[in-house]
């Protein structure tokens, strides 16, 4: 027998009803108890049907569970079909929407009960009436359909364009919901009156549609991309009638949502905002949905449904995700600029600093925001370049550099570092982001690094120096990245401050110890990497970095070591003795860290017990990207790729996020990497003077050795001679200084810029997946139940 819990039409007491045998379809007047119109919430569903009686019902009477999906949806489509005018109806159907996210879950996790909601229906026809069983529609695609009405639904969920209230409701079915969109923006001029019930309708709607698309979290992670989740590919296809207008109302209800309002303080704590959970949901749904690997895309026709509102028909036919391609398509700048302010916004409204402490409202969704802002510049080209075309691309770096900073100590997140990380790889690899760095840094947004004066290219150098030097362990497998960054804008920066020029070199100093180069197989790239940075600003900048030549001369020891790095086997060993003692990364000392900003606190690590999911591993960075080389009239072609300069052992093993790797290499490369110190100890790998010359015959010191021979003599005989050691008369002489002829050839300018791969579309998904699975709490739609893409750890 197994335990229903059932609502009584009379009261809202709860009776356990006991079927030991199936129940009938027919027999309405039980199933009907299930959504009768007792006044309910999603939070009341949770807790009158616990997981253990899903779970009984599921095992023991299958039929029953079956039959209760089918009827759910029934009154679903039912109620889109009627267009729901009566209050009854709204509420049968708020049920029907909040009994299916209570139970899908439990469908997904049971590996049998998966195709169910693809199967058919007896007489269910596609056509609405008793037609072939052939032609019926799979159940979930009626729940898509059902749930895509009702969200352009008059007085339900969009206001009603009828002045009268005689019987001449909206026909559903003949109104053209892209005059219902729900928020002006993108392609919509027309801003509907905000209506709070609408707003919390439409959220439980697409709470809905979400638990459908979770589906995704019960399958583990796999590099094979052609697992196309098959609710969002049904949702996103033209099957679907109202694709474009609720793409272009999720994006527009995100981007123009303004936390702070009108800015009266604590207005929040007065009010509740029903606005802000209808964003998040409308941010996760359209995340979701834009879930695509343009890795592998070979662009399929669509099939000439799309219209041109917002959208440029003169590009080529995209992807056959709708989502996807009317992204793709949005061309005018406007609405680009209508984007690009709405998610500035409210990136930085963790950031808004007020004098009254909690008196303005903060968000909590930035994890779903970066995601978005990534997918618009991955899958938008012409979006990507008009963030860059002007400094408002610094009102998203300022934010990114925030979150990078403060989360740096805390490892469940982990995911946040990366993303942030990735969105700057991704516009690093453009030349306008380096030339818009050079912009001065004047918002003082209180951060936990040392004050500084300069540009924003101080600020992002500086916040790297600290997230390298006093990050957690598992941040290791970044630094690649970070330094790429640098690396990419370096050739473009006019003048750094001394605090960051210093932090350059203290990286330089701290990777170029011989137990650190010695103790794992790809540690010298970050010293190769470093040494590029230095070479691109002396012999592209040199004029305005007098402050970096001058950290040059200062620590000149440290190349010289370089250079003359030992290769016999006992140095080697003596080397990696050095530090067995305390295997500590970097050292904290002597990294004159000064006076942190005031207002700031230090960057704290997660509560013991906070949770947090496992992320596959990210691609090394050889496999993130590709060389291009810069010509002279700035033109970008790509260079074959030839063996790395970087690796000439071969390539480095994959980049490790916190997450089991799902390759066999990324798992060798995982004990690699475990500890800087533990490759060597653990018998993986021993460093061999072969190895040691290999790379050190590489090593680019050329222009910084020239550039010491001419300026070290000079600079020596200014002290001398006026018994200097004042910097500034140096600095001085440095500043009116010139190499012109005197150095190497310039090299030319390479940049590594990112490229889609399926590794980091797989990331994605897990990280997206797991930022919604810990996000929805309240209710918990998805926690204790038997997820597969990722891990749920505490810390």
């Amino acid at each position: 027998a197994d335990d229903w819990i059932v609502w009584n039409d009379s009261s809202t007491s709860i009776t356990t009803f006991v079927s030991p045998q199936p129940v009938e379809a027919t027999d309405n007047a039980f199933w009907d108890q299930f959504w009768a119109d007792t006044a309910t919430s999603v939070q009341d569903v949770f807790a009158l049907v616990p997981a253990a009686e899903i779970r009984a019902v599921r095992e023991e009477s299958p039929s029953n569970l079956a039959t209760l999906c089918y009827k759910a949806v029934e009154k679903l489509v039912q109620g889109a079909e009627s267009g729901c005018h009566t209050e009854k109806e709204r509420q049968i159907v708020l049920n029907c929407c909040r009994l299916l996210t209570r139970i899908l879950p439990y469908i997904f996790e049971d590996p049998d009960w998966r195709g169910f909601f693809w199967s058919t229906v007896p007489g269910a026809g596609r056509g609405g009436g008793d037609e072939d069983d052939e032609n019926a529609r799979p159940l979930a695609e009626s729940l898509l359909l059902a749930v895509t009405d009702l969200l352009f639904c008059p007085d339900f969920t969009v206001q009603s364009h009828r002045r009268s209230t005689v019987d001449t409701a909206e026909d559903i079915h003949s109104i053209d919901s892209c005059e219902y969109i729900w928020e002006a923006g993108v392609g919509f001029a027309h801003s509907p009156q905000p209506n709070y019930i609408h707003d919390l309708n439409r959220t439980e709607l697409l709470k809905l549609l979400l638990t459908c698309f979770s589906e995704a979290m019960y399958l583990p992670p796999s590099s094979d991309s052609s697992n196309t989740n098959p609710w969002v590919q049904f949702f996103c296809s033209t099957e679907n009638r109202h694709a474009l207008p609720l793409f272009t109302s999720l994006l527009n209800v995100v981007c123009a949502y303004d936390p702070v309002g009108y800015g009266i303080p604590y207005n929040h704590l007065l009010f509740s905002d029903y606005r802000e959970p209808l964003v998040e949901e409308a941010a996760q749904v359209l995340i979701v949905t834009l879930d695509y690997d343009s890795s592998t895309s070979s662009s399929p026709t669509v099939d000439g449904t799309t219209t041109g509102t917002a959208m440029d028909d003169v590009d080529p036919p995209g992807p056959d995700n709708l989502f996807v391609n009317y992204l793709s398509r949005i061309h005018r700048e406007e609405d680009f600029q209508f984007i690009l302010k709405g998610v500035a916004r409210l990136l930085s409204n963790p950031l808004v600093q007020t004098y009254l402490p909690n008196s303005a409202k903060k968000i909590q969704f930035h994890q779903e925001l970066l995601v978005l802002f990534w997918k618009l510049c991955d899958f938008n080209k012409k979006f990507l370049f008009f963030v860059l075309k002007s400094s408002d691309v610094l009102d998203i770096l300022v934010p990114i550099l925030y979150f990078l900073n403060d989360a740096r100590a805390d490892q469940s997140r982990v995911g946040l570092m990366h993303i942030g990380v990735f969105i700057l790889l991704l516009l690093s690899g453009e030349r306008n982001f380096g030339v818009r760095l050079n912009k001065p840094y004047s918002v003082r947004v209180p951060m936990d690094i040392p004050v500084f004066t300069g540009t924003h290219a101080d600020l992002l150098i500086i916040v790297f120096h600290k997230i390298i030097t006093s990050g957690h362990q598992r941040l290791q497998p970044l630094f690649d990245c970070l330094l790429t960054i640098v690396v990419n804008v370096s050739p473009y920066l006019k003048s750094l401050s001394m605090v960051a020029a210093n932090k350059l070199l203290h990286l330089l100093e701290a990777f170029s110890t011989t137990w650190f180069l010695f103790s794992a197989v790809q540690n010298h790239h970050l010293v190769f990497f470093l040494l590029e940075v230095f070479n691109n600003i002396i012999q592209y900048q040199f004029d305005g970095n007098s402050n970096l030549v001058y950290a040059v001369i200062r620590k000149r020891n440290v190349f010289h070591q370089l250079a003359n790095l030992p290769t016999d086997s006992q140095s080697i060993q003596k080397g990696l003795q050095r530090k067995k003692k305390s295997p500590e990364p970097i050292s904290r000392s002597n990294s004159q860290d000064g006076v942190s900003m005031e207002g700031s606190r230090p960057a704290a690590p997660a509560e013991p017990g906070t949770l947090k999911t496992s992320l596959v591993a990210t691609p090394g960075i050889d496999k993130l990207t590709e060389k291009s080389q810069v010509s002279e009239d700035g033109t970008m072609r790509s260079l074959e790729p030839e063996a790395s300069q970087l690796s000439p052992e071969g390539n480095p093993p994959a980049a490790l996020s916190d997450g089991e790797p799902w390759s066999g290499e990324a798992s060798h490369s995982r004990r690699d990497r475990r500890r800087l110190s533990s490759a060597s100890s653990s018998g993986h790998w021993t460093p061999t003077p072969d190895w040691v010359m290999s790379w050190k015959s590489k090593l680019p010191l050329q222009t910084i050795m020239r550039l010491l021979q001419v300026l070290v003599p000079q600079v020596e005989k200014i002290c001398i001679d006026k018994g200097l050691t004042d910097e500034s008369e140096i600095l001085k002489f440095l500043q009116h200084g010139t190499l012109v002829g005197l150095l190497p050839v310039p090299h030319p300018i390479l940049i590594r810029k990112y490229q889609a791969n399926s590794g980091t579309a797989m990331w994605f998904r897990t990280y997206m997946w797991g930022v919604i699975y810990l996000r929805n709490v309240d209710p918990p739609i998805w926690y204790d139940t038997d997820v597969k893409l990722f891990e749920i750890q505490r810390v």
